[in-house]
């Protein structure tokens, strides 16, 4: 069996949304923030963590030579091995980047690329918890009340906030559980909201790994102005 500093690890970073929420011309991986695209801040962490063997980036199709030209090329993101068209939906996205990696691959990590401030410890934790464990995710614990509500909009119960967590990417996994996993969804016809849930309907544990509430995603004009102020706090 191999040893932790042995397995090569890549990562997929899904980047093909069509940012319907952003209101703006723009898709939202391209847009600066701190005067740097987000996409581009977002595969930099990656690139600068010597863990990371290979980069493959998913992308809209119509966008893959734009990616490189001002992304993947302009920041030197040598690691960026790849650049694949995403599907309909994250799950098929995800699914075309896998099918992508090196054969060498062990680890995998499955990260947004809408998620430019992820922590460099995070990275680690995940690619070491997902070697013992065999998979693991990123989350923060809830800061709110979460109730459940039925189809009428009415509470039905409130759930313990001691035990939600709010789920965030990196995710990472042995690379064949997670190719069985996706394989396994494919032939139930099930879409996931994420890649964990894939893995968590085939009964296997799924360690958390304590992320922060920095980490946030880019999906709305609002997260812009939080981003701006997360990057004027990380690049003084």
């Amino acid at each position: 069996m191999k040893k932790s500093n042995d397995v090569f690890v890549s990562a997929v970073v899904v980047a093909a949304g069509k940012s319907s929420r952003m209101n703006m011309d723009t898709n939202k991986q391209y847009i600066e923030i701190g005067g740097v695209p987000v996409l581009a801040r977002t595969l930099l962490a990656f690139q600068n963590c010597d863990k990371v063997r290979e980069i493959i980036v998913v992308v809209n199709g119509q966008d893959i030579l734009f990616c490189k030209q001002e992304i993947i090329d302009n920041y030197d993101l040598d690691k960026v091995k790849k650049l694949v068209a995403g599907g309909e939906e994250r799950q098929e996205s995800v699914y075309n980047g896998l099918i992508e990696v090196s054969e060498k691959c062990d680890i995998v990590l499955i990260h947004d690329g809408a998620r430019p401030f992820v922590r460099e410890e995070s990275i680690y934790e995940s690619i070491s918890a997902a070697f013992e464990y065999g998979a693991s995710c990123v989350a923060v614990p809830s800061k709110d009340t979460i109730k459940s509500a039925d189809d009428d909009g009415f509470v039905n119960r409130t759930l313990d906030r001691k035990k939600l967590w709010i789920i965030q990417t990196p995710q990472a996994f042995r690379y064949e559980l997670i190719m069985d996993a996706h394989r396994k969804a494919m032939e139930d016809g099930f879409k996931g909201t994420d890649d964990a849930v894939l893995v968590e309907r085939l009964g296997l544990p799924l360690k958390l790994i304590m992320g922060s509430y920095d980490n946030i995603k880019i999906t709305t004009q609002e997260d812009l102005i939080i981003g701006e102020a997360i990057a004027e706090s990380r690049d003084d």
